[in-house]
């Protein structure tokens, strides 16, 4: 077994714990949940069409094994939904509720179906309806807080079927009957402490096994742990546990009983463990969360976490990593005695090791990508052995793997409050090694969240220069999405942080970038005016390739404008800045553009003349698509003069050009579709 970061081997359980998988009991509660799928609703009894998808309620108390019903029942009818089925979960750990945005992305994720990144709830949830319009599907919502995310994420489709586990009724939703769990009944009681203890312990004193399940009320999570206690100790009697149980104060649950009794019995090391695990982000836990939490080696946290999952204290999750699940009715015990046995500060200092711990992990994550830096080499190859990623595959197995844990490590150190540094720290490389994984595109989602954390901890410490950062990484992922008005209140935001801050960069970007926000509304002066502050303060800094580049947006507002004269004024100075920066293809287009502007303000002559110069520029750069997206230029132009056999000669020379241009694309980098620019600029000036 390697100590490695990833480690691909799957979890081994021995004895009957390995069986735990296995539904038991709750044949009445089954029967009536298949029956109620078929029961005719309000609806059809006074004789409309069902206008939403049926709802099945399985209500309990953590413990009560609502959630191991909801998935037989999905297991044994999945085959009537042959779109499939979906799960979302609706609260944290802690039972704080997801939010619904967050719990419709995952679902639309599942699905394959995009989202733009920072959509809200409202948008969300109707992609979500109109996704499941056509689909039948069997969607699976557990630990519902409230009927509230029921009926937002509830499809407007009858033929889908919604399972939902919840505490209690979800009042608000009508024609739902909640099938309402007990403990289980006492041969299916028995059968699940026969698992762990083998059946000769049961049988040789059934009263005394009938005494233990009475005492835990026949709750599953309670036999569990009882069982796992009586496996750990095959010179105990069942009697033993029993009379222990019965001897115990009547205050708390069944659960919280028999987790006193499993917890006193653990050695102190692996106890410690156990209730660190309250901290562990998303509930999930792998070896070098713990690891980090109890600052031991991986491998024997790794060890110390298979001994947990043997007692029923943890579930190994399906998956190709070992990762563990703390159970969700066991967070609040771990929490209280986690108080009781733990100092603050050794929490506190434990939550720090393991968010350490992340922050190395992700750098190692990303620096295995950077095959072709010699720094990055260095750097992984210094790094303990434990943290690094043999290849960049098995760094994005382990990014996929664990992208809910440290999504909610984010969360979590922001709401911490005292881990603000560690915090940025860690959003810092969550960003960089999602981006070098998934690209800023597929991880843009994530990202906008992340992003969001990182205002709310630039907010609280007051550090404008990160505000600036975070909300022109949000304004700029609003403004891809179509929410221009919001990614112009954000610039406008960006740029007070950044006078705040005194930030040069974030000045000028800031206000270019408002100036982009206008134009794309249509408020042509105002971006001329923006661009031209942004230009002046690149000019005052000598930066002159964005001085020439922000010449060619002015220019581009004044054309939309229909302002041409003023757009031909800067288009020879970004034609003069690019020359003069030895920028050959820049060069090129900005006098293609000043030859389109300037057949826009009726004078053909000129075109001519200046597309000719801007072929000879294009052949220089040695760009071919560049070279024959002006020649077509130079044929329009020509075709408006009267000479249509020079166009047919310029039009020929561009397909000439094209066909032989290499299937990868060019000689030179990618540049604008300057046909497409032109047909924009047409629509400006017709509208104009």
């Amino acid at each position: 077994m390697t100590d490695q970061a990833v480690d691909t081997d799957g979890v081994q359980l021995s004895g009957h714990a390995a069986t735990e998988g296995h539904f038991l009991g709750r044949t009445r509660e089954l029967k009536e949940l298949r029956a109620d799928i078929e029961r005719a609703g309000l609806d059809t009894i006074s004789g409309r069409k069902a206008p939403r998808a049926r709802v099945l309620l399985i209500a309990g108390r953590p413990g009560s094994g609502r959630t191991a019903l909801a998935e037989e029942l999905v297991r044994r009818i999945a085959g009537r939904y042959p779109d499939g089925v979906l799960r979302a979960r609706l609260a944290e750990p802690d039972g704080t509720p997801v939010p619904v945005e967050r719990a419709a992305r995952e679902l639309l994720t599942a699905l394959d179906v995009p989202a733009p990144a920072g959509a809200g709830e409202d948008d969300l949830t109707a992609l979500l309806r109109e996704a499941l319009a056509q689909r039948r599907v069997l969607l699976l919502l557990d630990d519902a807080t409230g009927a509230e995310q029921v009926d937002a994420l509830l499809p407007d489709a009858p033929q889908c079927l919604l399972v939902a586990v919840s505490s209690g009724p979800l009042t608000g939703i009508a024609d739902v009957r909640p099938c309402t769990l007990g403990g289980l009944d006492t041969k299916s009681a028995l059968e699940l402490l026969t698992r762990y203890t083998g059946s000769v312990r049961i049988t040789v004193d059934p009263r005394s096994a009938e005494a233990l399940v009475e005492a835990c009320q026949g709750e599953p999570a309670a036999l569990t742990l009882a069982g796992g206690w009586l496996a750990a100790r095959p010179q105990a009697a069942v009697a033993d546990l029993a009379r222990q149980l019965h001897a115990e104060s009547d205050e708390g649950s069944p659960l919280s009983r028999v987790f006193g009794l499993v917890h006193a019995a653990l050695p102190a090391p692996a106890a410690r463990v156990l209730r660190l695990l309250s901290l562990a982000p998303a509930g999930l836990a792998d070896p070098h969360t713990a690891s980090a939490l109890a600052g031991c080696s991986v491998a024997a946290a790794r060890t110390v976490l298979d001994d947990l999952t043997a007692l029923g204290l943890l579930r190994a999750v399906d998956s190709p990593l070992p990762q563990y699940e703390i159970p969700g009715c066991l967070h609040p015990l771990l929490r209280a005695a986690a108080r009781v046995h733990d100092r603050p500060a050794e929490l506190q200092l434990a939550r720090a090791r393991m968010l350490e711990r992340t922050v190395r992990l992700l750098q190692s994550c990303r620096a295995v990508t950077e095959t072709d830096s010699p720094q990055a080499r260095e750097k992984l190859q210094n790094m303990p052995r434990a943290l690094r990623f043999p290849t960049p595959r098995a760094a994005a197995e382990w990014l996929a793997a664990r992208r809910p844990a440290l999504l909610a490590s984010a969360r979590l150190a922001v709401a911490d409050g005292e881990l603000d540094t560690l915090a940025r720290r860690l959003m810092s490389q969550l960003v960089r090694a999602m981006v070098a994984h998934l690209g800023t595109q597929a991880a843009a989602p994530d990202l906008y969240g992340v992003h969001r954390l990182v205002l709310d901890v630039a907010e609280r410490r007051r550090l404008p220069r990160e505000k600036a950062a975070a909300l022109l990484n949000l304004a700029d992922v609003d403004a891809r999405t179509g929410r221009t008005a919001e990614a112009l209140a954000r610039y406008r935001a960006a740029l007070d942080a950044g006078r705040q801050a005194g930030d040069p960069y974030a000045i000028g970007r800031a206000m270019e970038s408002v100036g982009g926000a206008h134009l794309e509304l249509g408020d042509y002066e105002r971006a001329a005016d923006w661009f031209g502050r942004a230009l002046a303060q690149r000019l005052a800094r000598e930066e002159r390739a964005d001085a020439a580049r922000l010449y060619g947006r002015i220019a581009t507002a004044h054309t939309y404008a229909g302002h041409y004269g003023e757009a031909q004024r800067a288009w020879r100075a970004a034609a003069a800045g690019h020359r003069k920066n030895g920028d050959v293809p820049a060069h090129a287009r900005a006098l293609s553009e000043l030859a389109r502007v300037q057949e826009y303000a009726g004078r053909p002559e000129d075109s001519l003349r200046t597309c000719e110069e801007a072929v000879e520029w294009a052949g220089r750069a040695g760009d071919t698509r560049l070279q024959a997206a002006v020649r077509l230029r130079l044929a329009d132009t020509l075709d408006r003069l009267g000479d249509p056999a020079a166009a047919r000669l310029h039009r020929g020379e561009a397909e000439r050009i094209l066909e032989e241009e290499p299937a990868e694309g060019g000689t030179g980098p990618e540049q604008p579709d300057l046909a497409a620019d032109t047909c924009e600029i047409r629509s400006a000036s017709a509208e104009g």
